[in-house]
C-alpha cells in the first residue's frame, strides 16, 4: 500500500484519470449523486491518495478553508471495511498540518458517514443540510499539533 500526496500539477494524467473515475463510479454512478465534479476546486487542492498493487483504492481532496482550517472533501473509497478510507483520512489530516499549516481540518459528512469520522475525532459542528440530494453535516477536527 502506497500513500501519495500530490498538487494538481504533479499528478499524472493516468493519475487524474483514475481519481476521476473513481469519484464518478462512487458519487455519481453508485450514490445517483448528479453534481458537478469538476467545479474549479481540484486545480488548487492537494490529492490524498492510496494505490495497492497498483489499484487506486482510495482518495481525499484538500485544500485551504480559512487562515487555520483545512478542508477535505471528495473522499471515497473503493472499498468498504477494509481500512483504505481510515488510513486516507489520517494521510489528509497529516498533509493538512505539513502543507497547508493548518490547526483544524472541516469536513462537510453524507450524514450516513458520521460515525467514520467521530472515530477519527470530528465532532459534528452544523445542523443538517441537504448537498446534491444527500443530507450532511458540517464536522471539525481540532488540535491537529
Amino acid at each position: 500500500m502506497e500513500t501519495f500526496v500530490k498538487s494538481f500539477e504533479e499528478l499524472t494524467k493516468e493519475e487524474l484519470m483514475q481519481i476521476l473515475r473513481l469519484r464518478c463510479e462512487v458519487f455519481v454512478v453508485e450514490q445517483k449523486c448528479f453534481y458537478p465534479d469538476i467545479d474549479g476546486v481540484d486545480e488548487g487542492a492537494y490529492h490524498v491518495f492510496i494505490n495497492d498493487e497498483g489499484r487506486l483504492e482510495a482518495y481525499l481532496r484538500l485544500y485551504p478553508y480559512d487562515d487555520t482550517t483545512a478542508k477535505i472533501g471528495r473522499v471515497v473509497a473503493r472499498s468498504r471495511k477494509r481500512g483504505y478510507g481510515a488510513a486516507v483520512m489520517r494521510a489528509g489530516i497529516a498533509a493538512a498540518h505539513e502543507k497547508l499549516g493548518a490547526e483544524k481540518v472541516l469536513v462537510e459528512a453524507q450524514c450516513q458517514a458520521i460515525g467514520f469520522y467521530e472515530k477519527l475525532g470530528f465532532k459534528v459542528i452544523s445542523e443538517e443540510f441537504m448537498d446534491a440530494g444527500i443530507p450532511h453535516k458540517k464536522m471539525i477536527l481540532e488540535d491537529l499539533l
